[in-house]
């Protein structure tokens, strides 16, 4: 996803749920995993890139180990910063992967009209777990020439087929999928909120959610 709508699904999902400083913090760690040095190169994992769905899975698990511990040590910006890294990642899966195309082709193949971009399901087993999941792969140095305007009309007709350039989800101008990966992203967000709460005391909920009473 590019950062706005990092932003836009991030608060969406949690702006009830988190204090507006809360918010702010997560924020903050959500969009630093997009930036070009320290989030994008090397790091396939925070982005559910180069088919790292293994990884990635991997990487959701051990942020929300960062946030347990940052609680139990009473260090909310810690706390904060790892799950505002884990959603982003989480978010990604959705722009990033075929999962909404294996979806929609689900409908399709019983012979429904596609249903709204309100009904996905983020997480059905058997899309989660199918063979034919994966995520675009990046094609240096092309993969960036492919994002630059003027020339990325060039561009994008010499990659694979399988490229990240061709198969992202990244903002509206995608196409109507666009919206089905920006649900998804907000459910999985919500999902990922609730797997982390039940996992932690009454007492750190409150802490973390940090609402006035």
């Amino acid at each position: 996803m590019l950062i706005p709508y990092h932003e836009s699904i991030t608060r969406k999902a949690l702006s009830e749920r988190f204090s507006s400083r809360a918010l702010q913090a997560i924020l903050a760690a959500n969009l630093k995993q997009d930036d070009l040095l320290t989030g994008q190169i090397g790091h396939d994992e925070y982005h559910y890139d180069n088919n790292a769905i293994i990884a990635s899975d991997r990487y959701l698990e051990e942020q929300r180990a960062l946030t347990f511990s940052a609680l139990q040590n009473d260090n909310l910006l810690a706390a904060w910063a790892a799950f505002g890294r884990l959603v982003h990642t989480a978010q990604d899966f959705y722009a990033h992967s075929n999962y909404v195309d294996l979806w929609l082709s689900r409908s399709k193949s019983n012979g429904q009209a596609s249903p709204p971009p309100s009904e996905i399901a983020p997480l059905m087993d058997e899309l989660v777990h199918s063979p034919n999941l994966h995520s675009g792969k990046l094609y240096y140095p092309w993969e960036v020439l492919a994002f630059v305007p003027g020339i990325k009309r060039f561009v994008i007709p010499l990659l694979p087929a399988d490229s990240h350039a061709h198969m992202h989800l990244d903002s509206p101008a995608r196409g109507e999928r666009f919206a089905y990966a920006f649900e998804a992203a907000v459910k999985r967000t919500l999902y990922e909120f609730d797997k982390t709460v039940a996992g932690i005391s009454s007492d750190q909920e409150a802490l973390f959610k940090d609402l006035s009473p």
